[in-house]
């Protein structure tokens, strides 16, 4: 394994020193001018400064089961290098393949109808994605950021992390060269290349705003006014909340009074995109007496985004704040690039653009278009699905993401955090958290909940003042407003406490810090604790008294059934392994409340025959499997696999499935009780069982026979659900008509379970379901997602002492001038 790095044997006796500083530097973050000179004096006496004079990078990766790399350096730089090199290493073609995406160069390589990069916005073609990354570099928005003082612009040691890891992925490049790749997605492909840093920020910055202009870029790099004499039909209705938030995640932080050993206990499990450049890559980031924390990160992305150090733990989840709005604005008549604010004609700015296009015949030619601007944003004529026609008036977009690289910063701070308190002293300082809640426990056994990120400063009254006929319907049922941009005070607000203009200051968002737990599985804040309802919040950042998700009362209920004691186990409380147990249970909580009715009424079809869209079903072979099922998805648990496709069915029924219908003065209870008499019901039943015997599939088959993955040729049964059943085990399988679930697109990836138990370190468990590398070649392309099939766990090596015990261990030392 070579010489060891001097740098490990220091690390065993400054790991105290790294949680005093930690807690230090948190506790000084409200200052941040001090913090500034902090960090410098400490990067400073651990050789950073050095490392930037000379030009000098210098790390060890060491590897431990599954390809997990616990990287290790002097300074920041010095750890970018060794982080870069490691996640290329890993997964180059998607990371490539980012980087061309924001560098508008999809065009050029793989054609202009191509698909975009569903990763980084909605773009159906690589054209529109290209027109759109080249409007946004044209314009410097990111030059400008990067540029600008903290928060707005990155701190000084996320600026060295960035500089190193520009050098290290780009070290990767030379060590392999495009022929050496092994991955056979991007061998020899041209595209890759090596990257600069505003590379490295113009992904940032387009992760940050993927769920609001990226939901737009069809809309945006196609806007064009409607035809002279063309009246089109303007929208009354906007069904529309961003596709990607039906990802979601769960969360769950448990304090002290709800664990066994004092500590606090912290369920992550973010269900995020199983292919693509959104998928989760795994690391450990250590600078002796600085930083040391352990955790993942979407490929590409600099920085741990969900994990734990020493004391603190957290993971996100989407949030149903809206983070963007649209404004209509009045046109002058005869001049659709002429919009009136308060009568006063003013002129929208054409952004001429133009990139390379690689023609059917090879040779490469350009494209031009021109984007329209205002100072709200870009005129958009589609949102989605829904049109947005540009005649008598037209649609600009605003996003509150749009200069946000403050992402890096938030990050950087949470992973030197020292207790849940200095989380919420980051997110505030920064507001950097693009779309997510944050949700965090620490040694202490606080559990905190936090929604403070960047949200429009959109106050209800500014929406029942200024809401078009459009807004009107949109805002109250989904939050994103719709303002008249005709006038002037109809402009977002301002608040001193924000970090720049236009966006909420943190007092007025939500957050709750309790002893015994919090929670979020994507509904808004109000029932993160139903002891303790949120509800003091504007509309924009989510509703209140509504029906909860199937998910959400899954949650509450599994909580509070281990707290009070009455789960069947004989002790209260949470460990990291009832924590465990509890995930990988796969019970479904419309199981729960539906599968014995659901059995009576199948055992009551005359004839065992139920009626379907196409005829009569034979479905008695499904009520016995049904009547014994214990309600989870489990890989051996039969008639599951029909309660899936019967719930998928009941969204259709046109009245509800429900006889009782959701009481918000009893939400986790409601709705229930099946509506077994209602023939759209036992129709969408029928029509279930008539799918899977289409695909050839018993109706009382094992889960595990029909829900796969397959990999390398290899069929790896997976458990868990989709989210409408209410299994905190979310997969969002495709479903094939001839073979039933047979790929996963997104749900249960990066999970983690930790445990502040007394301990020098925290108790910790992850598991990478989809495994760490995208390239089929790689012997870590699908060992996780075997142990993701059999339900086990990765003990997390997060010590000195548990890395060096590996028996995987490998070291490896790289370095450049």
């Amino acid at each position: 394994m070579g010489a060891p790095h001097p740098l490990l044997e220091r690390i065993e006796m400054e790991r105290k020193g790294t949680n005093r500083m930690g807690q230090l530097r948190g506790r000084r973050r409200a200052g941040r001018a001090l913090a500034g000179v902090l960090v410098l004096v400490l990067t400073a006496f651990l050789g950073a400064s050095q490392a930037a004079a000379t030009g000098t990078e210098r790390a060890t990766i060491r590897y431990t089961e599954y390809g997990i790399p616990h990287v290790v350096a002097d300074d920041y730089a010095g750890l970018g290098y060794g982080y870069a090199y490691a996640a290329a290493r890993d997964n180059i073609c998607l990371i490539a393949e980012a980087y061309v995406t924001v560098d508008a160069e999809r065009s050029r390589y793989f054609g202009p109808d191509a698909p975009g990069n569903p990763a980084l916005g909605r773009a159906s073609t690589s054209a529109n994605s290209d027109a759109y990354y080249q409007y946004r570099k044209d314009t410097g928005a990111v030059e400008r950021l990067v540029g600008q003082a903290p928060p707005i612009g990155p701190e000084p040691e996320v600026a060295e992390f960035v500089r190193g890891y520009v050098a290290g992925y780009n070290r990767f490049l030379r060590d392999t060269g495009r022929d050496g790749i092994t991955d056979p997605a991007c061998r020899g492909a041209e595209w890759v290349r090596p990257i600069d840093e505003l590379d490295v920020y113009r992904h940032v910055n387009a992760v940050a705003t993927a769920m609001g202009s990226g939901v737009a870029i069809d809309g945006i790099s196609t806007a064009r006014p409607a035809p002279a004499g063309v009246l089109p039909e303007v929208p009354t209705h906007l069904d529309l909340f961003p596709a990607e938030k039906s990802m979601g995640s769960n969360a769950i932080a448990v304090g002290a009074d709800g664990t066994r050993g004092g500590g606090g206990v912290l369920l992550g499990n973010p269900h995020f995109y199983w292919q693509g450049a959104l998928r989760f890559w795994q690391s450990q980031l250590t600078i002796p007496g600085e930083v040391n924390v352990s955790g993942a990160s979407l490929l590409g992305f600099p920085g741990i985004q969900i994990g734990h150090n020493q004391d603190v733990a957290w993971s996100h989840t989407v949030s149903t704040a809206a983070t963007f709005g649209l404004f209509e604005l009045p046109l002058a008549p005869g001049s659709p690039t002429t919009y009136l604010v308060d009568g006063r004609a003013r002129e929208m700015t054409p952004v001429p653009v133009s990139f390379d296009v690689r023609r059917p015949d090879g040779t490469i030619g350009r494209e031009q278009r021109t984007i329209w601007t205002t100072p709200q944003g870009p005129v958009v004529t589609q949102l989605g699905n829904v049109p947005l026609p540009w005649a008598s008036s037209a649609h600009v977009l605003r996003d509150a993401n749009a200069t946000n690289l403050r992402a890096l910063n938030t990050w950087f701070d949470l992973a030197r955090a020292g207790s849940t308190e200095d989380v919420s002293r980051a997110l505030a300082a920064t507001q950097g958290m693009p779309w997510v809640n944050t949700i965090a426990t620490d040694r202490a056994g606080n559990a905190l909940y936090s929604d403070v990120q960047a949200v429009p400063h959109v106050t209800d009254e500014l929406a029942a003042d200024c809401s078009t006929p459009l807004g009107s319907q949109v805002f109250p049922s989904s939050g994103i407003p719709v303002l008249d941009g005709g006038r002037s005070e109809c402009e977002w607000g301002s608040d001193p406490a924000a970090v720049e203009p236009g966006l909420l200051g943190p007092a007025q968002l939500p957050e709750l810090t309790r002893r015994d737990y919090v929670l979020n599985a994507n509904d808004s804040p109000w029932l993160t604790n139903p002891e303790a309802p949120l509800a003091d919040y504007p509309r924009v950042v989510g509703d209140v008294a509504t029906e909860r998700s199937a998910r959400t009362r899954e949650a509450i209920r599994t909580v509070e059934r281990r707290l009070s004691g009455t789960d069947g186990l004989p002790e209260r409380g949470f460990s990291a392994e009832d924590m465990k147990q509890v995930l990988f249970a796969d019970h479904s909580r419309v199981a729960e409340l539906a599968a014995a009715d659901t059995a009576r009424m199948c055992a009551a079809f005359p004839g065992g025959r139920a009626p379907s869209s196409s005829g009569p079903v034979d479905v008695s072979a499904a009520c016995p499997a049904l009547a014994d099922w214990g309600h989870d998805f489990r890989l051996d648990s039969r008639g599951s696999l029909l309660f899936e496709r019967f719930v998928a069915q009941l969204a259709e029924v046109p009245t509800g499935p429900w006889r009782t219908p959701f009481d918000p003065v009893d939400p986790v209870n409601t709705p229930n009780t099946l509506a077994v008499e209602n023939p759209a019901v036992q129709t969408a039943f029928g029509d279930a069982a008539a799918e899977l015997q289409t695909a050839g599939i018993p109706l009382d088959a094992p889960l595990g026979e029909y829900q796969h993955v397959t990999r390398n040729g290899e069929q790896i049964p997976v458990h868990g659900a989709p989210h409408q059943t209410g299994v905190l085990n979310v997969l969002t399988p495709h479903w094939d008509p001839a073979a039933g679930n047979t790929e996963v697109t997104h749900g249960s990836s990066f999970l983690q379970v930790v445990q502040f138990d007394g301990g020098e370190s925290p108790r910790a468990s992850t598991l990478l379901t989809y495994s760490q590398s995208a390239d089929p070649t790689s012997p870590h392309y699908a060992d996780q997602t075997r142990l993701f099939s059999a339900g086990q766990w990765v003990p997390a090596r997060f010590g000195e002492r548990e890395i060096a015990a590996s028996p995987a261990l490998r070291v490896e030392v790289i370095s450049e001038r």
